[in-house]
C-alpha cells in the first residue's frame, strides 16, 4: 500500500511516524516547532489528534470519569479536564498541516467520532489512524474504511476476535488499504510487555502490513519490531521531556527520533533475503579461511605427516576436510614450506 508517496512494505523502509498528540502544551507555536523538528529527524509523517473534551467523554469529575489507577501518569484528573488540555485546537488542524506539507512530512490525524472524520475529509487528509481505545468502535471503523483512505490501526487491548471482526468491517467497505500496529495500552509500557513475535502472527493472519506503536522508552524495541516484519513505526514526539505535557514522560526528543530513524532503517537493510554461501562482499574474505599447506621443505616421495602437513590460514589450498584423506600419500615434486596443497601435487 502507499500513503501518498510513501511506499508501505517489507521491501520498502519503515514508515516513521512522529506523533504530537497533546505535546504542543496548548501552543500552536510549539507545535509548529514540533513539526519543523520531526521533519528534522527524518520522520515520514507527523500524526495529530482530532477531537475536543466534548466529543470524546462527558463532563463529570467523579466515578468512572475520573482517573483513580494510582499507576498512571494523570492519576486523580478527570477524563473531561485531561482531554481539555491534551486536545489539538481544530482551528490549528489546517496551519499545522500546511507548515508539514511545506517541508515534506505526510501529516494525518486520528479521529475520535463522525464529526472529526467529517472535519478530516474538510481538509483532505491523505490517511486516518485508530486509537487503540477505539479499535472495536465499529461504527466509526466503518465511516473511516468507507472514505477509501490507507487506515493505520492500534490493536492494543483487542481480541483475536475482536480484531478479526474491524478487520472484517473495514474489508466490507473495499478498503483494503490499512496497517494494524501492534500496540501496547499502557504509558509508558515495557519492553516485557511489548509480545513483538505478535507481528509476524498478525501478518499470516490477517495477510496486511503490521507495524508497531510503540508507548516504551528509547528506541530498542522498534527497532526489535523492524526485525519482526514491522513496516510502520510510531512513537510519541516532543521537542523536550523537561517541558512537561500529557504524553512527555513517554515520547522520543529530537535527537532520540532521529536514532529511532537511522536504527530502524538498519534493521530493515539487515533484513535482506534468504541466503548461504558468500556475498559478493564477502568473496575477497574467502582466503582467510583455513586450507591445507607444507609445514615443512619435503622432498618429491616424502610421505604426508602431521609434522609437514597444516590445516592454516589462508585459504589458498585445499580444504581442511581432506587432511585425514592425504596423510601417509607422497609428494610428486619437492616443495618448500608455506606451498599450498593441491592435487598436482599427490601421488
Amino acid at each position: 500500500m502507499k500513503i501518498v508517496d510513501k511506499n508501505i512494505g517489507i521491501p520498502h523502509r519503515p514508515f516513521v511516524i512522529a506523533e504530537m498528540s497533546g505535546n504542543h502544551n496548548q501552543s500552536l507555536e510549539r507545535a509548529l516547532e514540533i513539526v519543523e523538528s520531526a521533519a528534522k529527524t527524518g520522520a515520514h509523517a507527523l500524526k495529530i489528534q482530532t477531537y475536543t473534551a466534548d466529543t470524546i467523554t462527558l463532563d463529570i469529575k467523579e466515578g468512572d470519569f475520573l482517573i483513580s489507577d494510582a499507576k498512571s501518569l494523570w492519576k486523580g484528573q478527570s477524563l473531561h479536564d485531561l482531554y481539555k488540555i491534551a486536545y489539538t485546537p481544530w482551528e490549528w488542524h489546517e496551519p499545522i498541516m500546511r507548515r508539514a506539507s511545506e517541508l515534506g512530512l505526510i501529516c494525518f490525524s486520528t479521529p475520535f467520532d463522525d464529526t472529526s472524520v467529517d472535519f478530516l475529509e474538510s481538509l483532505d487528509v491523505p490517511a486516518y489512524k485508530i486509537a487503540s481505545f477505539e479499535n472495536a468502535d465499529l461504527p466509526l471503523i466503518k465511516k473511516v474504511a468507507a472514505t477509501g483512505k490507507p487506515m493505520i490501526l492500534s490493536t492494543g487491548m483487542a481480541t483475536l476476535a475482536e480484531l478479526d471482526e474491524t478487520v472484517r468491517t473495514i474489508r466490507e467497505t473495499g478498503n483494503n488499504e490499512f496497517v494494524l500496529l501492534k500496540c501496547t495500552s499502557t504509558y509508558p509500557s515495557t519492553p516485557e510487555n511489548s509480545n513483538l513475535l505478535t507481528i509476524s502472527h498478525m501478518r499470516e493472519l490477517f495477510q496486511c502490513e503490521v507495524g508497531l506503536s510503540d508507548h516504551t522508552m528509547g528506541v530498542g524495541v522498534s527497532v526489535a519490531a523492524v526485525a519482526q516484519g514491522a513496516t510502520v513505526i510510531e512513537k510519541h514526539f516532543t521537542l523536550s521531556r523537561a517541558d512537561g505535557g500529557v504524553d512527555s514522560a513517554f515520547s522520543l526528543e529530537p535527537e532520540e527520533m532521529k536514532q529511532l530513524v537511522i536504527e530502524t532503517e538498519r534493521a530493515w537493510q539487515a533484513l535482506g533475503r534468504i541466503s548461504y554461501g558468500p556475498t559478493e562482499e564477502e568473496k575477497p574474505s574467502m582466503k582467510f579461511r583455513r586450507s591445507l599447506y607444507i609445514a615443512e621443505d619435503m622432498k618429491s616421495g616424502d610421505i604426508f605427516t602431521t609434522k609437514n602437513l597444516r590445516s592454516v590460514r589462508p585459504g589458498m589450498g585445499l580444504a581442511p576436510k581432506y587432511y585425514n584423506q592425504l596423510l601417509g600419500r607422497r609428494v610428486t615434486m619437492d616443495l618448500k614450506k608455506g606451498s599450498p596443497v593441491s592435487w598436482q601435487i599427490v601421488g
